[in-house]
């Protein structure tokens, strides 16, 4: 029999009609927000209802994370920004769908079917869809609550990651955060209480949770009004020091290429193009977090002004500025680029983001995150440095504090660096410290006995920092070419000497570049590890009871002693770089510069000295009356990972800090990738140090290396059995140019025959000798035993300043 479906579908209608009507009749009670998007809130369902005028017009999307776990480790801080997208809403049927078009690929001409063709090749992302609450003559209502009250910054994947538990939402403990949910006319922004349930996994959920089964944090929604078309995009130049945003563009004639590279800036224009000297259109104003404490505060304002240093140099009369963020502003509103000071239960790192138009690499808004333990390792290293700070009164800080801030003034004009579009500088240390886009290492001179550190941070901007700032901001008159003024820029650059090597370049461990190294000083970082050491062993020598205060458990003064005995880590770091480095730069054809070189052999040869000092006892082990300040650890003051490990139980075990050290120099200098660098240059010049002579010289710096003093031969002994393990690690390696594990298994069959004339007299050699035929029977059962892990590094501490 037939089915009737007509009275179906009236029945559908009215209701349908019904509800829209109900939307419309209860407006009357609900909270209504006016800005870009006018939405409404029902408290009693606690439900968010946006209004939508406009369909597919493009707006930007951005998710954050407004309040955090504090965990350095887990890495959700507060204030952590997510991802931006462009989106618009686009309906279909009864829904409205959020798309989020595909902008790596493009096609930048009037052509519009060409612009179809390249938007249809490649998958664009539909993040959401929104049945329509109401539609009345075009207006769009849609209920929103469902995709604000999800986990879209990833915090429950995030803690899957690192190992901390399985954490899924809750609904029934999430709510909407109505006081940081607002509108403004270019911006509307979201507030969310999220509870993830779950069963904790991991120690760093638990030491920051008061209860690690429900963790509550809160996240951020923001819809935001894309740039008008007024904004130039600049070309990107590897030299610059700018960071790169990039796009393929299909458009492009086959000669050029598609890849398209931009920089990511400010907008910034001269109210008066012709002038000298002009104030901007809008200035570039930075708000500091009205919760940051004293002195902290005043260094952040001073250290973030330095920056309008280099916008002077180009003609801009206080185009960067730094002010207190007004009470009532927030810190994740678009409107403000802020600096925002992060507590965390440990020390951590500090850093710049931005929310960037994607279309054009235009910077909408930075966001600097300092961590607000940070300023505690400095001051920890100024404690241990100090000659006896509290012999005479307890309160005898002020040089160390002054250290500290001195470092945090130059740590806010470094993020803010990098929210202004300029990526990490590591060769200026080499020029005069030539940007506070470098890591910084204090610098300490030796005077009267005492280690001098009242000049151990710049003050003030950069000379290369000046180059990245006339790079992206300057403002070329009409009619100018403005690729050949860039191109005179860095030239100039070049011509003084400066240099630019980022991240790339510098932070792999086996890395070559030998003037990119992180945390390290001076020209000749050969000459500046021997000068480190020197430093090293007055203050070691130095050392006493009274670099704590009274009172102060013992416990308290290995904490104090540990990143001193850690002083030459990053320069051991940089020497070792020099040992099969190379020297390049990133070169463009046609500027003149050296593109790319081997290191010159008696730099390394200078290099290869410098750090076997690293590996003698004598040079790197704890003497040993200042054992005596190091008793088994008080209670309630258990080891951390900022302790020295060792292998004794309770007891400081000196012994094993030796091996550590060591380890942290043999990893730099018998990397893989070192040690086949080593057999190329050596090929390519045989005047070049090759493997086989590193290995020489370290056998005859260790393994030979015999003291008189029973303990200082104790610590040689520690130290050769790390280099013997990672000589057969590169004996084994399978990753390796097939010289390097050659030359390795014949270094460690030569000590085997060397060793076995007397290995019945001295049970060390009889030790090695058994090691290495152990390693020969059985090679595959052979893995590089790790030695007790080395201490956290910079940045370090957080029990040292009251």
């Amino acid at each position: 029999m037939k089915k009737n479906y007509l009275p179906l579908f009236i029945l559908l209608l009215v209701t349908a009609n019904v509800m829209l009507g109900q939307f419309s009749d209860k407006k009357k009670d609900l909270k209504k927000y006016d800005g870009l998007f006018d939405f409404f809130y029902e408290e009693k369902t606690d439900k968010i209802f946006l209004e939508v005028k406009e369909l597919n017009k493009e707006f930007l999307y951005v998710y954050s994370l407004s309040s955090g776990i504090g965990s350095n480790d887990i890495g959700l801080d507060r204030g952590q920004l997510g991802d931006e997208q462009v989106v618009y809403f686009k309906k279909a049927g009864g829904k409205l769908l959020l798309v989020q078009p595909n902008l790596k690929f493009r096609a930048n001409t009037e052509n519009e079917l060409e612009r179809i063709s390249v938007e249809q090749a490649f998958a664009k992302s539909i993040l959401y869809g929104f049945p329509i609450v109401e539609d009345k003559n075009g207006t769009y209502i849609i209920d929103i609550t469902d995709f604000l009250m999800q986990d879209a910054h990833g915090v429950a994947n995030r803690l899957k990651r690192t190992k901390q538990g399985a954490y899924s939402l809750d609904k029934s403990k999430s709510a909407m955060a109505m006081e940081r949910t607002k509108a403004f006319p270019q911006n509307v922004e979201f507030d969310v209480t999220l509870t993830f349930k779950g069963e904790p996994a991991g120690s760093y959920i638990r030491s920051v949770t008061p209860n690690a089964n429900l963790i509550t944090v809160a996240e951020h929604h923001s819809f935001i009004a894309l740039p008008d078309d007024g904004y130039e995009p600049r070309e990107f130049d590897p030299r610059s020091g700018a960071s790169p945003f990039s796009y393929y563009d299909y458009a492009t004639p086959v000669e050029s290429s598609i890849l398209k590279r931009f920089i990511r800036r400010h907008r910034l224009e001269k109210k008066d193009p012709t002038a000298k000297l002009s104030e901007a259109v809008e200035p570039i104003i930075y708000y500091l977090d009205n919760g940051t404490p004293e002195p902290v505060r005043t260094a952040l304002l001073e250290g973030g002004r330095w920056w309008n240093q280099a916008f002077e140099a180009i003609g801009y009369k206080d185009a960067f500025q730094v002010k207190i963020l007004p009470d009532d502003a927030d810190q994740l509103d678009v409107r403000y680029n802020v600096i925002q000071w992060v507590h965390r239960s440990t020390r951590g790192w500090s850093y710049g983001s931005s929310i960037t138009d994607p279309r054009t690499g235009e910077i909408m808004k930075g966001h600097v995150s300092l961590g607000s333990l940070r300023i505690r390792q400095d001051f920890l290293i100024a404690q241990a440095l100090m000659k006896q700070p509290f012999a005479e009164r307890d309160d005898n800080y002020e040089p160390m504090l002054q250290m500290a801030i001195a470092r945090i003034r130059q740590l806010s004009a470094h993020e803010i660096g990098h929210t202004l579009g300029f990526a990490h500088n590591y060769a200026a240390s080499t020029t005069n410290k030539a940007s506070v886009m470098d890591y910084p290492h204090p610098q300490f001179t030796l005077h009267n006995g005492e280690v001098e550190f009242s000049n151990a941070y710049e003050n003030g901007i950069g000379a290369w920092d000046k180059v990245s700032v006339a790079y992206s901001y300057e403002t070329f008159p009409e009619g100018v070419n403005e690729k050949e003024e860039l191109d005179k820029i860095l030239d100039q650059a070049t011509a003084n000497g400066l240099r630019f090597i980022t991240d790339q370049d510098a932070r792999p461990q086996g890395s070559a570049h030998v003037l990119a190294h992180l945390w390290d000083n001076g020209t000749n970082v050969s000459k500046e590890l021997d000068e480190m050491l020197k430093i090293r062993k007055t203050a070691i020598n130095n050392f006493s009871e009274n670099n704590i205060r009274t009172g102060e458990a013992f416990a308290v003064l290995e904490d104090v002693f540990v990143p001193l005995y850690f002083f030459h880590r990053y320069q051991t770091e940089a020497v070792a770089k020099l040992i099969g480095g190379l020297e390049y730069n990133y070169a463009v054809k046609g500027d003149g510069q050296n593109i790319v070189e081997i290191a010159d052999k008696d730099m390394q040869k200078d290099a290869l000295t410098s750090i076997l000092n690293t590996v003698n006892a004598e040079v790197i082990a704890i003497p040993k009356d200042k054992l005596k300040l190091f008793p088994p650890r008080a209670f309630g003051h258990p080891r951390t990972r900022e302790s020295i490990n060792g292998k004794t139980g309770l007891t400081f075990d000196a012994l094993s800090a030796v091996e550590t050290a060591a380890d942290m120099t043999l990893g730099f200098l018998l990397h893989p990738e070192r040690a086949s660098r080593l057999i190329q240059q050596k090929s390519i010049d045989q005047k070049n140090i090759g493997l086989q002579e590193v290995l020489d010289e370290l056998v005859a710096n260790t393994l030979m290396k015999k003291h008189k003093d029973a303990y200082l031969n104790e610590a040689q002994v520690t130290i050769n059995f790390r280099v013997l393990t990672h000589i057969m690690n590169l004996a084994n390696h399978p990753n390796v140019a097939p010289q390097v594990n050659a030359i390795t298994n014949a270094q460690l069959r030569k000590i085997s025959q060397d060793f076995a004339s007397e290995q019945h007299m001295d049970p060390i050699k009889g030790e090695m000798v058994k090691r290495i035929k152990d390693f020969y029977d059985h090679p595959e059962l052979f893995k590089v035993i790790p030695s007790p892990a080395i201490p956290d590094g910079s940045p370090i501490g957080m029990d040292c300043f009251h």
